[in-house]
């Protein structure tokens, strides 16, 4: 048997395993259903009032401002990386792509996405 063989037999007896556990656990587990154990567990507190909450729209807007520029990081590291291999062209090329990046940031602050609250 190859490599390939050995791997194929690892991953079918682990996907067997984890579906004969989970069948397993539904023959023996008790099932009491009642009103407390239904409820709506909140950290030990009684719940009280309707689990919709309206949030503040900022706090979103926030985070994706964040991923948007989290992500410029992402870019930046590989390319700063191999930069001597890239040439002159790339470094245009990310300059152009961090100007963007610029006024997308100046844009955001005077419309007030990076106020918090």
């Amino acid at each position: 048997m190859n490599t390939t063989g050995y791997i194929l037999v690892f991953l079918a007896v682990g996907i067997l395993f984890v579906i004969g556990n989970y069948f397993l656990s539904s023959l023996l587990r008790p099932f009491r259903p009642n009103a407390k154990k239904l409820a709506t567990y909140e950290c030990g507190e009684e719940p009280f009032g309707t689990a919709w909450v309206q949030y503040n729209v900022r706090y979103y807007l926030f985070a994706v401002f964040f991923v948007i520029f989290d992500v410029e990081a992402l870019f930046l590291i590989p390319w700063a990386v191999v930069l001597k291999s890239l040439g002159a062209f790339a470094f245009v090329e990310m300059l152009i792509f961090l100007f963007l990046l610029f006024i997308a940031l100046i844009h955001v602050w005077k419309k007030g996405g990076l106020k918090w609250v």
